[in-house]
């Protein structure tokens, strides 16, 4: 079973409409119990990392997501997704992560547009079985004003260049989270999606 958190931030039908129409039925909730039961587990997020962070301690959920990628169980993080995978974030105070991956985000440098939006490429540093069928220096659709900076190399699936090279995609193990909107992405996003669903284990 794929199941979709509800941080309460985030287009998720969208994502849910992603996976349905690679042939993956996915269920959207806030419930821990759900969590714990999961085949897999995806995480989207719009908005400030601290406030997702408010709303899944509030829904009892952090742990169970914590629990489930320590378990191995495949886990997607989308957009603030990723980004609470890590350390910390400086975005808008200083708020601890889940502290899967080390490493912290950041806001993008003084003088650069934010956020940004649009199509980006992606410079792919190691294959993984989510990369699957992707070209390197693929298009995809970006909303966001910080980055993730791992502190390990390894963790940097791929990179993006938007006034720096910052990583785009990270991954360790069974568990990634990407920068980008796969449900926005067209035709590449939703290879993501089934190969998360399909490849990813």
């Amino acid at each position: 079973m794929i199941v979709i958190v509800d941080c309460g931030m985030g287009n998720l039908r969208s994502v849910q409409k992603g996976f349905e129409r690679v042939g993956h039925a996915a269920a959207i909730t806030d419930r821990p119990e759900d969590v714990n039961r999961a085949g897999r587990v995806v995480l989207p997020g719009v908005g400030a990392f601290g406030d997702a962070m408010v709303n899944l301690k509030a829904a009892g959920l952090i742990e169970p997501l914590r629990d489930s990628i320590a378990s191995g169980r495949p886990f997607l993080g989308i957009c603030v997704g990723l980004q609470l995978l890590f350390t910390e974030s400086y975005e808008m105070g200083r708020h601890r992560g889940f502290g899967v991956l080390p490493g912290s985000v950041r806001r993008f440098p003084v003088g650069v547009r934010v956020p940004q939006i649009g199509w980006n490429q992606i410079r792919i540093q190691r294959q993984t079985p989510l990369l699957a069928g992707i070209p390197d220096r693929s298009f995809f659709y970006f909303v966001h004003s910080y980055y993730a900076d791992p502190e390990v190399d390894t963790d940097r699936v791929a990179t993006t260049d938007y006034a720096l090279d910052y990583t785009s995609i990270a991954g360790r193990g069974a568990a990634y989270g990407i920068q980008f909107h796969p449900e926005k992405s067209q035709e590449l996003g939703l290879r993501i999606l089934k190969n998360f669903a399909e490849r990813v284990c």
